[in-house]
């Protein structure tokens, strides 16, 4: 299994968060953000944890190295409080596992939190790794929904959910 951990997100990753920016990257999410766009992601980001309703991280590889990012906010979704979760990997870095061990290592901080009863994911039903990635992490899918992202544009995405009090799937 790949060797990474997540790190909270702060003032030095802006320069990570603008290399996911790539069309490459954003491509099942809207495509790339502006630089204003970017900066105010960045801002939110790093004062997301003080919140209360989520947090951002970096995915950190064992040399220091930031691959990516995961995190995971408060939603309501059909009536119920539930944790969306979300990630990306750089390039390079794909193919290795890595989102994998980093969306475990959020559900182990979700499931600590005991306070909602599930998680989900909204990959694109056309991002077969993000897809993946919610199948090896344990998620159950739900089926097709259309799916608001980014605001205002609906997308199709695979519902994928993850019941927070089960016992954690084997690795």
């Amino acid at each position: 299994m790949a060797q990474v951990r997540i790190a909270p997100w702060d003032e030095d990753d802006l320069d990570l968060l603008r290399q996911l920016n790539s069309p490459d990257t954003r491509k099942h999410t809207g495509g790339p953000e502006t630089d204003e766009q970017v900066l105010a992601r960045h801002d939110r980001y790093v004062h997301f944890a003080g919140t209360g309703q989520g947090a951002m991280f970096t995915l950190v590889l064992p040399d220091g190295v930031r691959a990516g990012s995961v995190g995971y906010w408060g939603r309501d979704w059909h009536d119920r409080p539930v944790y969306e979760l979300g990630w990306a990997v750089l390039p390079s870095y794909r193919g290795q596992g890595l989102a994998t061990v980093a969306v475990r290592a959020v559900i182990d901080v979700l499931r600590a939190r005991q306070d909602r009863r599930y998680a989900h994911a909204y990959p694109s039903v056309d991002n077969p790794a993000s897809n993946a990635v919610c199948r090896k992490a344990g998620f159950t899918l739900l089926g097709e929904t259309d799916f608001e992202y980014p605001p205002g544009q609906l997308m199709r995405a695979n519902d994928w959910q993850l019941d927070l009090t089960a016992p954690p799937t084997a690795s």
